[in-house]
């Protein structure tokens, strides 16, 4: 099989046997992206298939070997896993780095008001969303509560079948001539997305209704909501998208589409020479901050972990091991989309169902902020995937000056590594619910497990 053809899809590419592959990795892709709904959510299913495949803590460990599978839960919000190589652990490693989070609306710390008697959560949104887009939409509440005691509190609101949802409100059209002449991006407000909670109550408030309701099902009080992280998300499952199911629709496919490649590539991939780490991070979408996000000095941490166990702990051996590594920046890119043709330079914009992307830089206007890879790391990129056939494009994202994004591609070059990004292309990047091709999803599997196989 050709793996790089601009003329031919995936699909067409595919023998019978590949394309029952794809559609068997697509079942099992749903199946975790209705099950890590969120970071946290995300970072336990990792950890539960990891520890299925016999991966351990890493504080188990006094000593590694070659064989060795290993995991470090970064806050229960990111997560590391790697698998010991045979050779020394300075000799560098091969990083495949996906990220867990995605735009959605965060409840605020005082979230609960009441006006007219009807109840309302106050949210704050996470991440480059639109939002227009979160109106009229079925939602749900899922997250954790921590209360004064320390006790920890599960919250999911809206996603069993016979639950109740969430919904924010639009304006009637009747009504809304004043909101048509706004720009798009100020029709819905960042404080206007606040979704209904209840309208029923005693007397003259119903305020205290809904925070009784909380009380009974879960035993939190108003002040719990402090301590808390409890998320907004479209209450809808994935779904095959088009007559000829070749599309998956969820929410969540930047960056889980990814994700999930990264998780099923290292528990599936031959031990190779070289340590192999697959990094699923937090808080990607807003710059990658924090002490779960890939700024913060968890992962560097991680590896210096790994070099004291076989007896490195100068910061020199962490220093060399960092230059020596090789890095997919597993992240997800635009796909051409016919509908919105003027954002696009179509001959150098990934297409949906031709493969995983390899974007060699990201970044606005002139490259800001973005890693532009080294054309001798692409050209060894390019030959594992042309050698093992998997199916691979090329693109960047959108028009010279039209816009622009980034990665966590720079930050892991800071380090000394070789990185590129590596991703899927999609369709609705960013909105409550998003469109990949089940073609690119498998692609990503096999460039992924591809890469840490290589030598």
């Amino acid at each position: 099989m050709k793996a790089f053809d601009t003329e031919n899809s995936v699909w067409s590419r595919f023998s019978p046997e590949q394309r029952g592959q794809m559609e068997a990795y697509s079942v099992h892709y749903r199946q975790f992206l209705d099950t890590a709904r969120t970071e946290r959510l995300a970072n336990k299913e990792i950890i539960r298939q990891a520890e299925n495949a016999g991966f351990h803590p890493l504080a188990d460990f006094t000593s590694l070997k070659a064989g060795d599978k290993v995991y470090w839960d970064q806050k229960g919000k990111s997560v590391i896993l790697a698998v010991i190589g045979s050779a020394p652990i300075e000799k560098g490693l091969k990083i495949v780095g996906s990220h867990i989070d995605c735009p959605r609306l965060d409840v605020k710390a005082m979230p609960v008001v009441e006006k007219n008697k009807i109840v309302y959560f106050k949210t704050h949104y996470y991440g480059g969303l639109l939002k227009y887009q979160w109106v009229c939409l079925p939602l749900s509440l899922v997250g954790v509560v921590y209360k004064a005691d320390g006790s920890r509190v599960d919250v999911s609101i809206g996603e069993d079948p016979g639950d109740p949802v969430l919904f924010i409100n639009d304006l009637l059209p009747h009504l809304g001539k004043d909101q048509a002449a706004k720009k798009l991006s100020e029709a819905i407000s960042g404080e206007m997305l606040m979704p209904l909670a209840g309208t029923n109550g005693e007397g003259e408030k119903t305020k205290p209704a809904i925070l009784t309701l909380l009380k009974e099902k879960y035993g939190i009080e108003e002040e719990d909501f402090t301590s808390a992280e409890l998320e907004i998300i479209p209450a809808v499952k994935s779904r095959d998208v088009g007559l000829d199911r070749s599309m998956i629709m969820s929410h969540g496919h930047d960056d889980r589409v990814c994700s999930y490649a990264n998780l099923a590539a290292i528990l599936d991939a031959a031990p190779g020479e070289k340590t192999q780490v697959a990094l699923f991070a937090d808080k990607e979408e807003i710059g990658s901050v924090g002490n779960t996000g890939v700024q913060s000095s968890y992962f560097p941490d991680f590896i210096a972990e790994l070099l004291s166990l076989q007896g490195h702990d100068q910061e020199i051996w962490l220093r060399r091991t960092l230059r020596n590594s090789e890095v997919l920046s597993a992240d997800v890119c635009a796909a051409f989309d016919p509908v919105f043709a003027d954002a696009y330079e179509e001959q150098n914009s990934a297409k949906l169902g031709y493969g995983i992307c390899l974007c060699k830089y990201t970044g606005a206007r002139g490259k800001a902020g973005s890693n532009d890879a080294n054309a001798e790391f692409m050209a060894k990129i390019r030959r594992i995937f042309n050698e093992k056939e998997v199916p691979w494009q090329v693109g960047e994202l959108g028009k010279v000056d039209q816009g622009g994004g980034g990665t966590i591609a720079y930050i892991m070059a800071d380090w000394g590594c070789d990185v590129v990004d590596c991703g899927v292309a999609m369709h609705s990047m960013h909105a409550p619910l998003e469109i990949v091709a089940k073609a690119d999803a498998y692609s990503g599997y096999l460039a992924y497990k591809a890469f840490f196989e290589s030598k």
